[in-house]
């Protein structure tokens, strides 16, 4: 049964995440030159069971032969169409300070199907500098901008107390994900998915974890 993107909707999202580390480590897999992959050995690899990659893989069709394991390349393509990461997605950064820059130099992106098109601050010390390749604009021009270059997702990496401003706005634009590094609690319109990634919350749970062994 082909995977089809509507699927990946309806599934819990610690599954989709599953799914993400089966999919790095079958392309380290590939790339090694491993033809097939059982599932005790992705298992092993993302921290699950066996039972569990079956139970994940299940929900999007019929994968592999008892007995001769998943056939990697096909198993990649799959993973791939799964999560979307058969085309191309447009991204804008709004935030060029630390962390803006960073993202914007990333060179991850990219080969995940993910293109930095454009980059917008308020500071007019920072509006014309290229980062990455990619011109800093001026935020003023943001909704204009991003309908011209047809962006997909947007990466939120200003303060706190603008976010919200910016957020709005961008869902104004027509930008239906954002991935929130403001840490600030964020109303959307709907059909508009907005990620929150929390770097002192993640710094807590290391702390935990070093408190714990």
């Amino acid at each position: 049964m082909p995977a089809s993107r509507a699927s990946v909707r309806k599934i819990a999202e610690p599954t989709v995440r599953r799914l993400s580390h089966y999919l790095r480590y079958l392309e380290a897999f590939e790339r090694a030159g491993r033809g097939t992959v059982s599932s005790g050995e992705l298992a092993h690899s993302g921290g699950t069971t066996s039972a569990q990659v079956r139970k994940d893989l299940s929900f999007f069709g019929s994968f592999g032969k008892r007995g001769l394991g998943y056939d990697t390349h096909e198993l990649v393509a799959k993973l791939r169409q799964i999560l979307g990461l058969d085309r191309a997605w447009r991204l804008v950064i709004v935030g060029a300070g630390k962390i803006g820059s960073a993202l914007a130099r990333h060179p991850g992106f990219r080969g995940r199907g993910f293109e930095v098109v454009g980059i917008f601050d308020a500071d007019p010390n920072r509006v014309g500098h290229v980062l990455g390749g990619v011109a800093v604009w001026d935020v003023k021009v943001l909704e204009s901008e991003i309908r011209h270059l047809r962006a997909d997702i947007a990466v939120l990496a200003v303060p706190p107390e603008e976010a919200q401003t910016i957020a709005t706005r961008l869902g104004r634009a027509g930008v239906h994900a954002i991935l929130d590094f403001s840490t600030a609690p964020l109303e959307v319109p709907a059909g508009v998915t907005v990620r929150s990634v929390d770097l002192a919350l993640e710094l807590e749970v290391l702390s935990h974890a070093l408190v714990s062994r």
